[in-house]
């Protein structure tokens, strides 16, 4: 089997690469007798769908990650030393991922490893912004200030994550709850009321025969019907797990009227609080672009700044980049531009961000006050014409009597 390794040499560099083993524990070992320090070790290969589906719960979510960083940075600040840190920090965590992932950051910490290095063993739930925010600070002895930063920074993106989420749970539990009354009318109402019409004789509307097409056929096939779908949802879930499914979701994101254009936001304002916070964290500039593009949680945009870095190597300027790039607005290059020509980038990107948090949220906010009178106007009519398929046929048969 193939597996992908992340290692660190004796001197110090990152390597990465692919090494062939029977199993993890010959890769290891393998990656060991070259003298390498193995940082992360994966197999190349992509896991089955339902692997993911338990590593979905296994996860360590974005709020847990914060409230971590948050205590890491208020124990350090209160000058308890890193080892009792991590052992309060073991003790008051929750998370039983995150709590066993504390624990080999202390063991490691404890064999003589750097902070940063034992938080690079987890790149699942450290990004490598994360790490080399970590790794700066360490260099520079502003550790607590370091982490701090890094809370209020991760607290934004739960805020903003989370005001997005709320806008779209109201139309979505509507538009849900009007298909299980569409369900349970189709299914147990219309199924006996087709005796009484049909021995009356009463035409049929169009609408009330495909109900009762729609009822007859889930009460006689409603396990075809439920494997059919679960097969379905699972070759969906697989799909998107996929690059090409993300690249896919990422594209029909941008392209969705209303949303499209709150998404493209959400992208810049992370991009210029990653960027920023990496600049002021010591590292140049095309690191911190490279490093932001895998922050971003758009494989497009990664794709994007991907290229942005690759042109800052080769000395282009980041505002010249950005304009010839249509996913990033105008006023981006433009501010990025000025903050160019007066060395303050890093004051420029927070202003960047400051403004497009306000347009998200102002977004958000009229998305709510659009959706619930549109949701009302066409639930409503779906509503109507959903009794108008039972009073019509009952209006005929009173008349035939």
């Amino acid at each position: 089997m193939k597996y992908f390794y992340k290692a660190r040499t004796k001197e110090g560099e990152i390597q990465v690469g692919d090494v062939e083993a029977a199993n993890k524990e010959m890769a290891l070992s393998i990656l060991l007798s070259h003298g390498l320090f193995v940082l992360s070790l994966e197999l190349t290969e992509r896991p089955h769908f339902y692997s993911r589906i338990l590593n979905f719960f296994k996860r360590v979510k974005v709020t847990d990650l914060m409230i971590f960083t948050r205590q890491f940075s208020t124990l350090l600040g209160a000058q308890v030393s890193l080892g009792d840190s991590l052992k309060n920090l073991f003790e008051q965590t929750t998370n039983p991922v995150l709590k066993e992932i504390v624990s080999d950051i202390a063991s490691d910490i404890e064999s003589g490893l750097s902070l940063s290095q034992a938080l690079e063993r987890h790149p699942k739930v450290f990004s490598d912004f994360f790490v080399n925010m970590v790794k700066s600070a360490e260099v520079s002895g502003r550790l607590a200030e370091t982490l701090e930063f890094l809370a209020d920074y991760l607290e934004k993106q739960v805020l903003l994550t989370s005001k997005v989420r709320n806008a779209l749970i109201y139309p979505a539990f509507i538009v849900g709850l009007f298909f299980v009354v569409l369900l349970i009318m189709s299914v147990v109402v219309f199924p006996q009321l087709k005796p009484v019409f049909e021995e009356a004789g009463v035409a049929l509307p169009f609408f009330t025969r495909l109900l009762l097409g729609i009822g007859s056929f889930l009460v006689n096939w409603w396990f075809l019907v439920f494997i059919i779908f679960i097969v379905f949802v699972v070759i969906i879930f697989d799909y998107f797990q996929t690059q090409e499914g993300k690249a896919v979701l990422d594209e029909l994101k941008l392209r969705l009227p209303l949303f499209g254009s709150l998404f493209q936001k959400i992208y810049v304002v992370r991009f210029a609080d990653s960027v920023r916070v990496l600049i002021q964290g010591g590292l140049t500039l095309p690191q911190a672009v490279e490093i932001s593009s895998h922050t971003i949680g758009s494989l497009l945009y990664q794709e994007l700044l991907h290229e942005a870095a690759e042109g800052l190597k080769k000395g282009q300027q980041l505002s010249q980049i950005l304009a010839q790039m249509p996913r990033f607005p105008l006023l981006v290059s433009q501010l990025v531009a000025i903050g160019e020509s007066t060395g303050r980038l890093d004051a420029l990107l927070g202003r960047i961000s400051n403004f497009y948090t306000r347009e998200v949220e102002a977004v958000v906010n009229n998305l709510v006050e659009l959706i619930q009178p549109i949701l009302m106007v066409v639930i409503g009519l779906a509503i109507g014409l959903l009794f108008a398929s039972i009073l019509l046929p009952l209006y005929s048969l009173i008349n035939s009597v």
